[in-house]
């Protein structure tokens, strides 16, 4: 499922496209927007989204074998609510 897929089960419910859309937009923008800050966003019976640190570390070129070394970073994590790890099995 994409998003045009996730627009139009929405839009079952709201009852246009348009304000599907502007929802689904809306609350994935204030989902980056919290986690660009820091935050993390939960969502109860869904799951978590946040933010997780990677070190720096040191990896390989596999073209030349020469060792590069790669810069730490701020990575987004989600990790699944109970009633979503449920709904899945």
């Amino acid at each position: 499922m994409n998003k045009a897929d996730l627009v139009v089960e929405v839009a079952k419910v709201v009852g246009s496209k348009r304000m599907a859309d502007r929802a689904i937009s809306c609350m994935l923008a204030a989902i980056k927007k919290g986690m660009k800050k820091g935050q993390a966003v939960t969502l109860v019976g869904f799951g978590t989204f946040s933010v997780g640190k990677r070190r720096a570390r040191i990896g390989r070129n596999p073209q030349t074998g020469k060792e590069i070394r790669i810069p730490a970073k701020k990575v987004p994590k989600f990790t699944p609510g109970k009633a979503l790890k449920s709904a899945v099995k």
